[in-house]
Parts: structure tokens; sequence; C-alpha cells
């Protein structure tokens, strides 16, 4: 009789796991969180407060020396005026012809920026909300023309200025300003037409309006911080402008406000009139400060409306 061995074959048994080692890792407290923001906190506002020291001191400082007679801004600079001269203001008002300058500045200032305005949105419209054969390329012109120094074109700009008739005048320098001004404003209103809804849009022409009617009555009201904001900018930039007016503007009859500024403080430098050109001075700030501090929760509406949408 044959008996067969049968070999019981068993696995070996796995290997026990090994063991998890825990690291602790201690939370971070939230009074170091707290003491690193008050940190930064403090740091941000003081070199909030020293820019601001260092901004406004100078603006009060002369504000207060146009109030002031010649011997007192320099035998006591620093001290409040013994009494307020206001004649130094009607003396640069009417004898230095600050008030022709102030004129000429406003009508070229005024027609400029509704001239720009008017002209920029109309373009940027089109270029936000048609695509047709060369839209990127007239774009990327605009955006060229902001990089472009103005004082390479100064000669050529004089001499096509000159063959229209159109130098030492008002409207010419109208018409150079918006040149001037377009591409940035082109440029900003782009952007911005873009984040507006395209389905009020689409309803008007539902409707039956025309483009015109829907930009004009439609699209540009709801555009309305940008405005303001580019209008701002395009105020402060065409407000100082000096060097275009200085090259197409030699009539002394037609001087805008920084050419009278100029021939004020030479004038004045040399009569020792220190407090009739304090005042001119002043009187050509005003108007820049009056027009940033109404405005500026639209400024900082428009330039945030993008980045919210």
């Amino acid at each position: 009789m044959k008996t067969t061995k049968t070999t019981k074959t068993t696995d070996a048994p796995a290997p026990p796991p090994a063991p998890v080692v825990k690291t602790h890792v201690p939370p971070a407290r939230p009074g170091a969180r707290r003491t690193e923001g008050t940190v930064l906190n403090v740091f941000s506002h003081g070199v909030l407060v020293i820019w601001a020291v260092m901004v406004v001191l100078p603006l009060l400082w002369a504000v207060m020396t146009s109030f002031k007679d010649d011997s007192s801004i320099f035998g006591s600079p620093w001290a409040l005026p013994d009494k307020l001269h206001f004649e130094n203001w009607s003396r640069a008002w009417t004898q230095a012809n600050m008030g022709d300058y102030f004129l000429n500045t406003v009508l070229v200032v005024g027609g400029s920026l509704i001239g720009t305005l008017v002209l920029g949105s109309m373009a940027a419209y089109v270029l936000a909300r048609f695509d047709f054969p060369g839209n990127r390329f007239i774009y990327y012109l605009f955006v060229g023309g902001m990089s472009f120094p103005i004082m390479l074109a100064l000669v050529p700009l004089f001499y096509v200025v000159n063959s229209m008739g159109l130098l030492n005048t008002i409207h010419g320098l109208i018409l150079v300003y918006i040149a001037y001004s377009l591409p940035f404003t082109v440029f900003f209103l782009t952007a911005f037409f873009r984040t507006l809804p395209t389905s009020v849009a689409e309803a008007a022409f539902v409707d039956g309006a025309s483009h015109t009617r829907t930009f004009f009555q439609i699209m540009l009201p709801m555009a309305k911080p940008g405005l303001i904001s580019v209008g701002i900018f395009n105020f402060l930039g065409q407000w100082n402008q000096y060097m275009l007016p200085t090259v197409l503007n030699t009539d002394p009859d037609k001087r805008v406000l920084t050419q009278g500024l100029v021939q004020l403080a030479v004038s004045q430098g040399y009569k020792g009139d220190w407090s009739g050109l304090f005042a001119g001075l002043v009187m050509a700030m005003l108007p820049v400060l009056a027009a940033y501090i109404v405005f500026q929760r639209q400024v900082v509406a428009g330039l945030t409306a993008g980045a919210l949408k």
C-alpha cells in the first residue's frame, strides 16, 4: 500500500507595520498673527502719514505765504500772516495778467477735454464692442501713441500746425491737446467698455434703437465712472501742460496759465514782488485741487470698476 505525503505550505506572516511617528506641529498663535498685522499696519500708515506731510505742508505754506507782504515772507517765513493781504491776489490777477492767462487756459482745457472725451469714448466703444479686420492693429496704434515721446514730435508738429494756419490760435492748441490725450483715453476706456454688460445693449437693439442712440443714451451713461476718471487725468495733464503751448503759442495775448506763471516768476523776481508771485501760484493750483477733491470718489470708482466686475 502506497501512501502519499502531502506537504502543507503556509505563507510567511506579514511583517508588522512600522509605527507611525506623529510629529506635533504647534499651531500659530493668534497673538503672533495679530502682532504681525499690527506692525504692518503701523508701518504702512506711518509711510502714508510721512508722504501726506511732505505733500500737504508745501501747499499750505504756499497758500499762507500768498497772504503775506514781502517783508514778512523773508522776516518770518514760517509764521502766520499778521493780516490777510488780499491785494496780492488782485495785483497778480490784474497787473500780472493772470486773469487773461486763466481765461485762455479755461477755454483751451475745456474745449480739448470735451473733444477728447467725446472722440475717445466713441473710438473706445467701437474697439471694445465690434470685431472687424484691423481692430487690434488700430488699438495697438493708440497704445503705441502713449509710448511715443512728445519731444520728438515738436519740430514737425510746429510745421504742420503752421502750414494749417493754426499757429498762435486757441482752437489750434485745442486740436493739439486732443491729439495728445487721445491715446491714453482710448486705452483706458476700451478696457472699461469691455466690462460693461452686453445684455443692455442687445435689449436696446431688439427694441429698435440704432447704434448711435444705444451709445449716447445707454452705454455712455453706464460708463460715467470711467469717463470721470479719465477726464480728471486728462484735466491734470492739460492744465499743467507747458511744452506744447510754449512751442505752438508764442503770442503774448494767447498765453495759457503755465506760460503766464513762468513770465510772472521772471518779472516778479526782478521786481521783488514775491507775494504776488505766490498769489499767482496758488491761483493756478486751486482749480486742480478743487477738481480732485470734488471728484475723488468717482476717480476711485472708475479705477476699481473693471477689477470688481
